[in-house]
């Protein structure tokens, strides 16, 4: 608002509205009819006001003054915001990576648990079978039939592939926590 722009401004500068008019080259109740919005300077009015005062005539158009203080506390504030920003997505990604990398140590973990546990069973299927088993009875050693079966490749290759895909993904997934 023109009128309260032109007397905070006066009153800032520490000029009464008779030295604000002298200056103007004009009378003081003209001063008071704008300060009290009873009447509006003219566009040459308007630049020369502007001029007395040092500030742009778009600034004394303005609803305050006080631009400066806002720009620097606005300024301060979005400083502050995006320092706020850079360490909450510091944050976000350091989360990440450790969540990726216990998630991947977990996988390795369980794969080898799982190549550990079945080794016996992987060396045994890929191991000739046996058609017959000695078993010691009361009257000596006895051998009787087990079974008769033919050699399975699906079961070793599934046992040996289960933990190698585990460790697989738990790689990609450090390597992507890397990032």
């Amino acid at each position: 608002m023109l009128n309260e722009n032109i007397k905070k401004l006066r009153k800032e500068k520490g000029m009464s509205q008779e030295e604000l008019a002298e200056k103007l080259n004009v009378v003081r109740q003209t001063v008071s009819k704008w300060e009290q919005n009873l009447s509006v300077p003219d566009s040459e009015m308007l630049i020369k006001i502007a001029d007395v005062f040092d500030v742009s005539v778009g600034s004394l158009l303005g609803e305050t003054v006080e631009v400066d203080n806002t720009k620097s506390e606005l300024a301060e504030i979005s400083q502050k915001l995006e320092n706020l920003n850079a360490m909450m997505a510091e944050r976000n990604s350091r989360s990440r990576r450790i969540w990726l990398t216990v998630i991947a140590v977990s996988l390795i973990l369980i794969a080898s648990f799982f190549l550990f546990t079945n080794i016996y069973t992987l060396l045994f299927m890929i191991s000739p079978s046996q058609d017959v088993a000695i078993i010691g009875g009361a009257d000596g050693p006895t051998q009787i039939f087990v079974a008769s079966t033919s050699f399975d490749w699906v079961t070793p290759v599934l046992l040996f592939l289960a933990p190698v895909i585990l460790i697989v993904i738990s790689v990609y997934l450090l390597k992507k926590a890397k990032r």
